[in-house]
């Protein structure tokens, strides 16, 4: 299966055709983390991270479950600030 999520030059395309529900997916695009996933009801959400330091730790990864994991504790940091 190809992943549904691909950053080009002239932007983000997306396949939500190929997404799965409630799964995140994401890439880099101009030195931010875009996030995206489909929801119950098949809506397409769309989140942007730009904070320097996750965006360089994501790069740097080697590893879909190590990036998984970084973007969980960015989303828990973010849950518990609000």
């Amino acid at each position: 299966m190809d992943y549904p999520v691909v950053a080009e030059p002239e932007g983000v395309k997306l396949k939500p055709e190929l997404m799965e529900i409630e799964k995140l997916y994401y890439c880099i695009f101009q030195d931010k983390i875009m996030l995206f996933f489909k929801d119950q009801n098949e809506l397409l959400n769309c989140y942007e991270i730009e904070d320097k330091e996750i965006v360089e730790t994501v790069k740097k990864s080697s590893s879909t479950e190590d990036i998984e994991n970084i973007l969980q504790k960015f989303i828990d940091k973010e849950n518990v600030n609000h």
